[in-house]
């Protein structure tokens, strides 16, 4: 059994997922390494990137939207995410293996059958084959057919319930923004060379090595929890992780055992963890990845004021690695807020206010802590 810290763990993590880089990495990089950004907020999506990395330009998450170099669509637990769409085409597939719309609890929310899910996914297909449309506009289409009438209240709510399984089947995505107003279209329009969506056990792989690659050691239980709120069957994922064999390492973390894919072993029980302090925005995938329940990662006491009302995520102050406490901007200055009261040096700080104002477009931050 490999056996090491957690601030080893830590290290590896804001390594792999570019956090303090050097380097020059781009939207498109980092959404590759992170499986993705979410991009509930578009705002957040670009500070993920934006502070990634040495560019910390803001934009590039939107660069790659309209290059279609990137996707953007309903993925992983349900939510907005910026991806590379090979990457998108197999996250799409797993979450639709769960088929959560076949379930009686979410049919008699929303009224819709699995026989209505099946018909929309062919209609909307149809529809968006060529077309880019806002909601109101999908939606007008969609119900000119009589069958799909009694759906119209759902179909046109913003929390797009009755859109996200046709999303998981690839039948649309998100299309170009039009100012504010969110369009959709087929994801063939957008992407060059589409193949659709593939076969979830032919998929299964190189998702996992993905989030393996960015938020491991983790258990399947801890990826699941990430892709679908635990909705894949147990068995089957299972399997999943242990068709790939001796491609995974168990690794145990002070007690804790996870799987780290085996070709990164090594560089994990060599890192030598470095005290260091980041500032992370909101909905960051640092914390999405192994989810706010890993105390180890957020003590439990503190985790309402990281995960808080209405699915919020806060933005992350990081010492060494853990998350230690949150942050907001108010009138020009980066307000600190940590978890113990014991504020890091005012010159780290004063260099991650630095770097948040690059990322955000502004001339500068102050930086204060309370």
């Amino acid at each position: 059994m490999v056996a090491v810290t957690r601030g080893q763990v830590f290290a590896w993590r804001m390594r792999r997922q570019f956090i303090g880089a050097d380097a020059a990495v781009d939207a498109v990089a980092v959404a590759e390494r992170l499986g993705g950004v979410q991009a509930q907020v578009a705002s957040a999506a670009e500070m993920a990137v934006a502070l990634r990395g040495s560019a910390g330009e803001p934009g590039g998450v939107g660069a790659g939207l309209r290059a279609g170099s990137l996707v953007k669509t309903w993925a992983m637990r349900g939510t907005l995410h910026a991806l590379t769409p090979d990457f998108a085409a197999g996250a799409l597939s797993l979450m639709a293996s769960a088929r959560t719309w076949e379930k009686g609890s979410w049919v008699k929310t929303f009224g819709a059958t699995p026989d209505d899910v099946a018909a929309l996914v062919v209609a909307v297909g149809e529809i968006l084959g060529d077309a880019v449309l806002t909601r109101e506009e999908l939606v007008s289409v969609i119900v000119a057919e009589r069958r799909f009438q009694p759906l119209e209240e759902h179909l046109r709510s913003g929390w797009g319930a009755l859109l996200k399984p046709l999303a998981w089947q690839g039948a649309l995505c998100h299309g170009p923004a039009d100012g504010t107003t969110v369009t959709f279209t087929h994801p063939a329009r957008l992407i060059s060379g589409w193949k659709g969506i593939p076969d979830p056990d032919s998929a299964a792989p190189d998702v996992i090595r993905t989030y393996l690659g960015a938020y491991g050691p983790a258990t399947p239980e801890a990826f699941d929890a990430w892709l679908s709120r635990g909705s894949i069957r147990k068995p089957v994922l299972r399997r999943w992780f242990a068709e790939l064999g001796d491609e995974l390492t168990e690794v145990e973390v002070e007690g804790r055992r996870g799987y780290l894919r085996t070709e990164h072993v090594d560089e994990l029980v060599a890192i030598e963890p470095e005290a260091s302090v980041r500032l992370l925005g909101s909905f960051d995938q640092y914390v999405l990845g192994p989810g706010t329940n890993d105390t180890a990662l957020l003590p439990a006491e503190h985790r309402a004021k990281v995960s808080r009302a209405a699915g919020w995520i806060s933005p992350l102050v990081l010492v060494d690695g853990r998350i230690a406490g949150t942050w907001a901007v108010a009138e020009g200055d980066v307000v600190v807020s940590m978890f113990d009261g014991a504020a890091p040096s005012a010159r780290e700080l004063k260099r991650e206010a630095a770097r948040v104002a690059r990322a955000t477009g502004v001339a500068a931050l102050t930086v204060r802590a309370e």
